[in-house]
């Protein structure tokens, strides 16, 4: 049994720890993974990141480069992403970027997913995506149940956008880092920035901090939002 540790965050540091479980994760390689919300998680509680909670969330965007990973074995997968609902809700409505070691290789793709609906991957030819790229990713409701997500690589100069409709709740925001596999490349640390919600910082909605660990072992630790509530690290620890 897999465990994650939350963390009521402050903008100074996180505070109060308890176990409650979250979700898995998806990449090309393995395309019968999904990110899926946190009461279906079955590999194990993964995320790291911040969720914020409330109501009528309508909006979240979050920058990062692309890390360096290291594969450590072919059962290495993650991916960081943001998106709205999943945390306490049973849809979520995401976009990111990928990393698979299954090839024994990191291999970066991204994607998007409306669950229930599977992900979607976009072409490696069309939308590329290597480590030191930069990408800005963002989940806006546009009304009338439909979401749109967009994803850009600044470094390569790619950006794309689609929209999709949904029956949501809106219930949560998050900036988060996961694995399906409960299996993390080591990718050193990974930096998130520019970190909105509805507009606003992160750190305004006093979001949950989330660690995932398994059997009492760490994976990644977040670190405390810094630059005005809008950015804050994660550092790999243990595969």
């Amino acid at each position: 049994m897999r465990r994650f540790l939350v963390r009521v965050a402050t903008l100074a540091a996180a505070a109060s720890t308890l176990a409650i479980p979250v979700a898995p994760a998806a990449t090309a390689a393995a395309p019968g993974l999904s990110f899926r919300p946190l009461h279906y998680n079955t590999n194990g509680y993964n995320w790291g990141g911040y969720a914020a909670t409330g109501s009528g969330f309508t909006s979240v965007s979050a920058t990062w480069t692309e890390a360096r990973a290291t594969c450590n074995s072919t059962n290495n997968l993650y991916a960081p992403w943001v998106g709205i609902d999943g945390y306490g809700s049973s849809t979520v409505e995401q976009t990111g970027v990928a990393t698979d070691c299954s090839s024994g290789s990191p291999v970066h793709q991204a994607w998007y997913e409306m669950y229930p609906a599977n992900p979607v991957y976009l072409s490696l030819s069309s939308y590329p995506v290597s480590a030191g790229d930069v990408i800005n990713a963002s989940v806006t409701y546009a009304g009338s149940s439909k979401y749109t997500l967009k994803l850009t690589d600044s470094t390569r100069g790619w950006t794309f956008t689609t929209t999709k409709s949904l029956s949501a709740q809106r219930t949560s925001a998050e900036v988060i880092i996961e694995s399906p596999t409960g299996s993390y490349p080591n990718f050193g640390t990974l930096s998130f920035s520019s970190a909105t919600v509805n507009g606003k910082s992160l750190s305004s909605f006093g979001p949950v901090a989330l660690d995932p660990s398994a059997n009492g072992t760490y994976e990644a630790r977040t670190g405390a939002l810094g630059s005005g509530g809008t950015s804050f690290t994660e550092t790999f620890l243990h595969a």
